[in-house]
């Protein structure tokens, strides 16, 4: 009986030992923890695209410009009578200019305005339209108007009705200048003096009064 109760006991260590080792043969305490989740992957919203703002030569009522045609120097002003506001695609859109010339050297010979020209250009920024009319002012004396300092020529050019999709406009200007060779000479040196102005078309009526 002792024989028996003695084997009993060994073969009941024996099956605790091996509980003991199968269970130091499972996955570590922290392999069995719920993983952390990571955090979602942040994306940035696209950039917001702002159209840059239409370039308006006239925006404070007038512009001046310094153009050379050979020896001569001619000094431009433009404006409009117009606001700004208030040119808008139907509308008709005055622009006005004036311009004397100074030659160097100065002998003496004199300068005369041939002609002046203006091209109107519609455009977008997605498209450019097509010329509206060029507009011409041929003088209508002989040689030409004399615009050499303190004479000065002076006109008033309209842009008509451009695209409605139109946000600006571009003039384009020429002048053809005949430049006596020696004072009191008849011959002449033919120049040509070119500018470009830029105003804004307003993309909507104008309201209130017109002053």
């Amino acid at each position: 009986m002792m024989r028996m109760r003695t084997m009993r006991l060994a073969a009941a260590a024996t099956v605790v030992v091996a509980s003991a080792a199968l269970s130091g043969c499972g996955p570590a305490p922290w392999a069995m923890s719920t993983p952390t989740p990571s955090e979602p992957v942040k994306t940035s919203a696209p950039p917001v695209v702002v159209a840059p703002p239409v370039e308006n030569d006239l925006s404070s009522g007038s512009t001046q410009r310094d153009l050379t045609a050979g020896a001569v120097k001619v000094a431009v002003n433009y404006w409009s009578d117009l606001r700004m506001d208030r040119w808008t695609p139907n509308a008709v859109k005055p622009v006005s200019l004036s311009l004397v010339t100074t030659i160097t050297p100065n002998d003496g010979q004199k300068v005369y305005l041939q002609k002046a020209t203006m091209l109107a250009v519609p455009a977008s920024a997605e498209e450019t339209f097509d010329a509206l009319e060029p507009q011409v002012d041929q003088a209508s004396v002989k040689n030409g108007y004399l615009v050499l300092k303190p004479y000065s020529y002076s006109q008033t050019f309209n842009v008509g009705q451009v695209p409605a999709d139109a946000t600006y406009v571009t003039l384009q200007f020429t002048y053809d200048f005949l430049v006596q060779t020696k004072p009191k000479a008849d011959e002449y040196a033919k120049q040509t003096a070119t500018d470009t102005v830029t105003v804004a078309i307003a993309q909507q009526a104008a309201s209130g009064s017109n002053d």
